[in-house]
């Protein structure tokens, strides 16, 4: 009665460390594959701890039977559940995870040949209540538990201590909480320790408390390793991580969304995989490449991890699709070059469309004058040089325009600027009245005040057949402005084209406003306002 009531209290405490350890993991709501298979390995032993409890209150075979079935659910899950626990855990690699696989048959097989003892009775080979004697089937599956849950063991091990020189505490304790139950079952069922009550539920008590101590001590099942972990298996780039020897142990999802890299499972196969693929050979200890397969680019990068003795321990290796980056790349010369395209047009409209209309006026004034009965030869004179010299400057700017450059000795001040149009102009009477003190302020507009002058002088000589330009030129206070009235035949509607659109565009990126007015036989009016740098800031 004593033993039974020791018995109970073991179970009882073990059973309460497992189900602790297991609300822990679930109350911290770290939900991903390590945590799933954690708790089955823990929720595995509960059922175990519950059939021995049960088996200590039955009386009839049928209460035993159901006792040693619940039991044996239990433990046949364990084993291979342990086992890939321990492998996601080290983050072991594909041939580990191919025969993750087959895991499930171990509990399968020993489920179907627990349940099917009474035709065969090679797992029971008595089963009675109160007598029970193991037959050949029972240590065939036991040695296979064992072998599951060493192997386990052994990976944990093997990986920490060939990765970082040193095994971590937390592994340590998950290490033992599996270790000490399975010594403990081992000695018992060998008859080395004999005992009058079961002292493995005890020990899986203590595997519990060492679990606890792993869970809040050292950040077993840590979110932020698992955030980590899930981050790198799940992000658009690929990473794969090759250990000393060249042997592929972890690759990422995205790796499995590529084809050519199907069959690799070492370093050299990576690189032949990469040559037949792109036709490019890499060199064995590249640090950073860029490889074209089909119609997609890659960009592969190689990073040296170290433990902490500085001793090389994995080649970590990434691989982003960097076709993107290659099509923005056109796009942004297509567009460059169609922006330098629509810079020579509007160039060539305002300077050699300005030229040129100086040209044709001087020509018609030349040929008026030659058709008089005694042509004025100084006049002549003067139009041809006016003519050879608008013909040299219309050159030089022609050049400038293809070669973007400009000729900006008259770019000193707004004044001078507006002059140099003005000056430039025959065969049309030209009024040009100033308001105002010029000083530095003004000089952030000289470029598009002289454009704007330029194109608008040249509409007036191009189309409005206008004699008469008057240019008014006020520097206020807080803003420039321009006046540009001619006595041209006017239009009943105005036509933004190339010029006038160019005019409004260089005055708004100057945050000014321009306004054109027209009406037949009533000349052609630009007013165009810019305000002051400073003042509108």
């Amino acid at each position: 009665m004593v033993t039974e009531i020791v018995s109970v209290i073991l179970l009882t405490l073990g059973l309460c460390g497992m189900m602790t350890s297991i609300i822990w993991i679930i109350h911290r709501g770290n939900s991903n594959r390590l945590t799933r298979l954690f708790i089955s390995c823990q929720f595995s032993v509960v059922l175990w701890l519950i059939s021995e409890l049960l088996i200590l209150f039955s009386v009839t075979t049928r209460q035993y039977w159901i006792s040693y079935c619940i039991g044996n659910t239990g433990i046949s899950c364990f084993a291979p559940l342990w086992l890939a626990l321990s492998a996601a855990y080290t983050d072991s690699g594909r041939r580990m995870n191919k025969l993750l696989c087959f895991l499930p048959l171990v509990a399968v097989t020993a489920m179907t040949i627990v349940l099917t003892n009474p035709l065969h009775h090679k797992y029971y080979a008595v089963f009675e209540a109160g007598n029970i004697v193991y037959g050949p089937l029972f240590y065939a599956m036991q040695v296979v538990y064992y072998i599951c849950i060493l192997t386990g063991i052994s990976i944990i091990c093997f990986k920490h201590t060939r990765n970082s020189a040193q095994i971590t505490k937390q592994s340590v304790l998950l290490i033992l909480s599996a270790a000490i139950p399975l010594a403990i079952n081992t000695l018992t069922l060998t008859g080395i320790l004999k005992a009058t009550v079961a002292l493995t539920p005890l020990f899986f008590g203590v595997s519990s408390l060492l679990i606890i101590i792993a869970l809040g001590r050292y950040g077993l099942l840590n979110i932020n390793s698992m955030a980590i972990r899930d981050t790198i298996s799940n992000i658009e780039s690929g990473v794969m991580i090759f250990d000393v020897s060249g042997e592929l142990t972890y690759r990422n999802k995205y790796i499995g969304s590529l084809p050519f890299l199907d069959h690799t499972q070492n370093m050299t196969q990576f690189l032949a995989a990469l040559k037949e693929a792109s036709g490019s050979e890499l060199a064995g200890n590249f640090k950073s490449a860029e490889v074209m397969i089909g119609d997609e680019y890659y960009n592969l990068k190689r990073t040296r991890c170290e433990n902490r003795n500085g001793t090389k321990v994995a080649s970590i290796i990434t691989i982003s699709n960097v076709t993107e980056y290659h099509e923005l790349i056109a796009i942004e010369k297509k567009l460059s070059l169609e922006q330098e395209r629509n810079r020579i047009a509007q160039e060539m409209h305002d300077s050699a469309g300005h030229t040129f209309t100086m040209i044709s006026s001087l020509a018609r004034l030349m040929k008026y004058e030659t058709a008089q009965a005694h042509p004025d030869a100084e006049k002549l004179a003067e139009h041809i040089a006016a003519v050879d010299g608008l013909s040299r400057s219309g050159v030089t700017e022609l050049r400038c325009t293809i070669n973007n450059l400009r000729d900006d000795e008259f770019m000193t001040s707004v004044t001078k600027a507006i002059q140099t149009v003005t000056t430039a102009v025959r065969g049309v009477d030209i009024d040009l009245c100033i308001q105002g003190t010029e000083d530095e302020k003004y000089s952030f507009c000289i470029r598009e005040m002289y454009d704007n002058c330029r194109e608008t002088v040249t509409n007036a000589l191009r189309y409005a057949e206008a004699d008469s330009i008057h240019i008014i030129l006020k520097f206020l206070a807080d803003r420039i402005e321009l006046f540009i009235l001619d006595n041209g035949k006017g239009c009943s509607s105005i036509d933004a084209h190339n010029g006038l659109r160019g005019i409004r565009e260089r005055t708004e990126a100057l945050g000014g406003t321009v306004r054109f007015s027209s009406a037949p036989n009533e000349g052609f009016q630009t007013v165009i306002r810019i305000p002051l740098k400073e003042v509108s800031s």
